[in-house]
């Protein structure tokens, strides 16, 4: 440690430490524009100077490395006169536009400007001009004159999101920031730039103009898009969202968020939100109703049909990020009535998995640990879209030194140091797992497991086998596609055995905002009841559909779409009204995570609640409290809760640790080498894009112009194209046993040769069906 004094205040920190970390210790604010705690040290604004004595100059606080006995303070005279020397050239050419733009309010410019800036400029030429650049629909970058050259945005995108989308070009006043031969900012992560902008020079292109920001309330709220649970602040005006913005949870989101939290907001507004319960005649017709008429014509279809075909032909669906007071009160619902038909893993496939699971699947660590790992495999996982913000933990892990292994069935880019890479088509993905256990028996000397007797390890997991033996902190993650494929009990059997046999932790990177929560409200088959497949695979007679939207939310949306259809009658509680209509009978308008109070339990198990941030639009209700008042309406006991804080507490009261597990009661699942495939036939990838994963995040009119929701190609590897002597750019028609489907082929040598990936949950994909199907693809 080092002591030095600084304004008077004595202060050790750690050798190596800059002034500014030793002034942020003792609670001194020191001005600054260029310097975050999240980005590397680049000291070209220079308005951090401080005086430290026996220096010749003023010196830079975020870049002067502190030394035993160093004096320093940052409000003598010679500091303040170099701190205002640095305001006044960094005014020059900075636009007087302060009442158009949109940062007002929030600047750090501005703010400082006022302690540290005179009330008239000495420069009288003219100001540089700086033509706007396009950066695409999220981040506008349409007042570049602001601009103060600090260069977080282009740290940000080298050193957080992994790639380098802004960069300077030129130099002295011809120096200015812009993207790569126009191309737009395609990160996930892109929205953060407007965060740590400290002008008005990169601002928020879906916000842009809509408010300022004195207007705003500010609530606290957490994100439904993904198993991070990431912090949020919701900004309110007149009950209508106007912005997301991060709130730091060190934790947990650090102090990101990724574009899917920040942007899907507009689809909260959307046109298509229900606001009104509505009823179908017999007619086809739809009428609207108030709430009593539409929960008692619900409670009516229900019981007609519990009474003509048997409890069991009632069940329940659910999207993975319903709060979980609302999976608790849905799984009291379906088994007050008699059935046990209730599942929120829309896109699993396998059957055998509930029997073997112990307990609710989670990471198996706390979030904040990734960073401490030494080695991690991740299987199945398309990391960037499913979990943008662990794959930036990873990130940053892997920049310190953790080795990361990625075994799956299509070569993203992970922007990312990767160690070692198997890819695979994904009827190969047990049989990958099963020689890699095998290899870690050797290099563990342990002996084989019987059901892997066959099995013979190769070069590539002999390599992976080594990395983990010499691990001391190792983890083993499976990805959202390993436990939504058939084989997902041989995939999460034989990565539990690797995890074991190294010990490594086993951890699952689950879907959606509350998986976690979903399994400890019990909102999945407790009792031999019919999963999300089966009851897709078996039409049942009634259907209770929460938040979902199964045309899009399901593995095989055809399927599902056509066993609704099939139905005698379907209750949807849904807040957006166009996909309820297709197969509905009566439609609830419940409140989205932004109008309810509730609670999500991400990966780690952390359990956040929050409360309603605007009212509920319209005659929109808390789902909760529908869910309450059908079970009144069906005379079912133990409906009586007053707030969702008695539901929350019946669920998750008592010791929630103890309650998750990833073991699974089975040995090495027989060893399982893959599904079996006909000859000749075509595996079908499928992805589900980042901004189409759940229907608010449909609606946001800013996703769905990004480039990642452009209508899908179909990608296959060159060797593939070859032997269906094709060529990139050649329309081609697809068949799998759910549809037919044309659209143009290119080559992608990151996709296994024998498999086409082709991206679900898409209008113009969704025929296809399954995930897992086989297709063929001809010449159109």
């Amino acid at each position: 440690m080092v002591e030095i004094t600084i304004d008077g205040n004595k202060v050790e920190v750690a050798e190596g430490s800059m002034v500014m970390h030793a002034a942020q210790k003792v609670g001194l604010y020191v001005p600054h524009f260029c310097y975050h705690k999240k980005l590397s040290i680049a000291a070209n604004c220079r308005m951090c100077l401080v005086d430290v004595e026996k220096a010749p100059k003023p010196l830079p606080a975020c870049a002067t490395p502190v030394s035993n006995g160093m004096v320093v303070h940052t409000q003598s005279e010679k500091a303040i006169n170099a701190q205002k020397g640095v305001m006044e050239f960094l005014l020059i050419n900075h636009p007087l536009d302060c009442p158009i733009c949109d940062q007002g309010g929030e600047c750090q410019l501005q703010d400082l400007a006022v302690g540290y800036g005179s009330s008239a400029s000495r420069y009288s030429e003219e100001k540089r001009v700086v033509f706007h650049k396009s950066l695409g629909p999220l981040v506008s970058a349409e007042e570049m004159a602001r601009c103060i050259h600090c260069t977080r945005c282009v740290r940000f995108g080298q050193e957080i999101a992994g790639v380098m989308e802004l960069g300077m070009l030129n130099r002295s006043e011809h120096a200015e920031i812009t993207s790569f031969v126009g191309r737009a900012v395609e990160s996930e992560l892109s929205g953060n730039m407007i965060d740590v902008c400290p002008v008005g020079a990169l601002t928020s292109r879906p916000f842009r103009y809509s408010a300022r920001t004195w207007e705003l309330s500010r609530r606290k709220s957490v994100s439904p898009h993904d198993s991070v649970g990431a912090n949020l602040i919701v900004q309110v005006k007149n009950d209508r969202v106007m912005r997301v913005v991060p709130l730091e949870n060190e934790d947990v989101n650090e102090c990101w968020i990724s574009d899917r939290d920040r942007f899907s907001y507009e689809g909260l507004n959307s046109d298509d939100r229900a606001t009104t319960p509505l009823i179908r005649g017999n007619d086809g017709v739809w009428k609207e109703a108030d709430w009593a008429e539409a929960l008692d014509f619900a409670a009516a279809g229900l019981k007609q049909v519990q009474a003509s075909a048997g409890a069991d032909q009632i069940g329940a669906l659910s999207a993975p990020y319903a709060t979980t007071e609302e999976f608790a009160l849905l799984a009291r619902l379906v088994r007050g009535l008699g059935s046990d038909n209730i599942d929120f893993r829309l896109r699993h496939t396998a059957t055998d998995v509930d029997a073997a699971r112990t307990g609710a699947p989670w990471l198996g660590m706390p979030l904040a640990d990734l960073a401490t790992l030494d080695r991690v495999v991740v299987i199945g996982s398309f990391l960037r879209k499913d979990h943008p913000l662990i794959a930036q933990r990873l990130r940053q892990a892997a920049k310190a030194g953790t080795r990361v292994v990625l075994i799956d069935v299509s070569g993203d880019d992970p922007l990312l140091p990767v160690t070692q890479r198997i890819t695979v088509k994904p009827s190969e993905l047990a049989g990958v797992l099963a020689k890699l256990a095998v290899a870690v028996a050797g290099a563990k000397e342990v002996a084989v497991p019987a059901e892997l007797g066959q099995v013979e390890a190769d070069d590539a997991s002999t390599r992976i086998a080594e990395l983990l033996r010499t691990g001391t902190n190792s983890a083993v993650l499976l990805g959202n596609l390993a436990i939504q494929h058939p084989d997902a009990l041989a995939i999460a059997a034989n990565a539990q055995f690797i995890a074991t046999t190294t010990g490594a932790k086993l951890g699952v990177l689950t879907e959606g905002g509350n998986s976690v929560g979903g399994y400890l409200a019990e909102a999945v088959p407790q009792q031999g009841g019919k999963t999300a497949a089966a009851m897709i695979a078996e039409p049942l007679k009634a259907y209770v559909v929460l938040h979902a939207e199964p045309t899009f939310d399901c593995d095989n949306g055809p399927a599902a779409l056509a066993a609704l259809k099939s139905a005698s009658f379907n209750v949807a509680l849904t807040p957006f009204v166009s996909d309820a209509k297709e197969w509905a009978n009566v439609i609830l308008p419940v409140a989205p995570f932004t109008e309810t109070s509730g609670t999500f339990v991400n990966a780690e198990g952390r359990v956040q609640g929050f409360k309603g941030t605007v009212r509920p639009r319209g005659m929109t209700r808390p789902g909760w409290k529908v869910l309450r008042v059908l079970g009144n309406a069906l005379q079912l006991a133990n409906f009586d809760d007053e707030t969702s804080e008695s539901v929350r507490d019946s669920v998750l009261s008592g010791d929630i640790a103890s309650r998750l597990s990833n073991t699974l009661n089975v040995g090495v699942s027989l060893g399982k080498a893959g599904t079996a495939v006909a000859a000749g036939a075509l595996e079908r990838v499928a992805d589900v894009p980042i901004y189409r994963t759940d229907a608010i995040a449909r609606r946001a009119e800013g996703l769905q112009a990004h480039p990642a929701s452009d209508a899908p190609d179909a990608r296959a590897h060159s060797a593939t194209l070859e032997r269906l002597g094709m060529v990139a750019g050649d329309r081609v028609r697809v068949t799998s046993p759910s549809g037919v489907i044309e659209l143009f082929i290119q080559q992608d040598d990151t996709v296994a040769d024998g498999a086409v990936r082709i991206s679900a949950a898409h209008a113009t994909t969704v025929a296809l069906g399954g995930a897992f199907e086989q297709i063929s693809v001809e010449r159109a």
